[in-house]
């Protein structure tokens, strides 16, 4: 249950996205989705005090994806969907080198079937040598606006759980949980695969890495 103190922010967040989404959203869907990504994120959150940024942040990405698969907002871009179980390794490196190489080329997201509470450590550490920072990134689930968005959709070790949306073209990458590696040499193996595999997807989107 949101206390009153949740409720004064969760209205400042309403009032900064009904301004962006200004002529796309009103404002009772964008209350609903602000509310429902709260209570989304509060059920894992271990540092409340950054809550309502992740839930501003969680809620945008919704709202444009909500945009995206309405045909209410258009890029032009390919839309990439990176799941695996918890969003705190593999979809986050897969999605911290799509960014670096795509660029504004390309949309990518992510997200997980039972998100943890924050990042892997090993997923962190391994990233950071290849000059990519992920620690900004949080773990968050996967919603129906977000998969009827994406054109295409990478899954990673959820199984059954990842969603299956008709017309989506689906790819499922075997790899091991870069955060359950014993040594830091197998989570960089995991790493250096998901960079190669990255880079083939974009050259079979026709996007040629930055």
């Amino acid at each position: 249950m949101s206390t009153t103190h949740d409720h004064r922010i969760l209205h400042a967040v309403e009032a900064s996205l009904a301004q962006e989404f200004s002529g796309v959203f009103n404002l009772a869907t964008i209350t609903r989705f602000v509310e429902s990504s709260y209570e989304e994120l509060a059920e894992n959150a271990t540092m409340v005090m950054y809550l309502p940024v992740l839930v501003e942040r969680f809620a945008r990405q919704r709202l444009r994806a909500l945009a995206y698969a309405e045909g209410l907002v258009t890029t032009g871009m390919p839309v990439v969907l990176f799941l695996c179980v918890h969003n705190a390794g593999r979809s986050q490196m897969a999605l911290g080198f799509f960014h670096r190489y795509a660029g504004d080329q390309a949309i990518g997201w992510s997200g997980g079937s039972a998100p943890s509470s924050e990042l892997g450590e090993n997923s962190v550490v391994v990233m950071s040598e290849k000059g990519i920072d992920i620690s900004d990134e949080f773990p968050k689930p996967w919603t129906d606006e977000v998969i009827r968005a994406a054109d295409v959709v990478i899954t990673m070790g959820c199984g059954e759980a990842c969603p299956i949306f008709p017309g989506k073209r689906y790819e499922e990458w075997t790899l091991a949980d870069p955060d359950e590696c014993d040594d830091l040499d197998d989570a960089r193996y995991v790493r250096d695969v998901i960079e190669d595999r990255v880079i083939a997807l974009l050259d079979e989107l026709g996007i040629t890495p930055v």
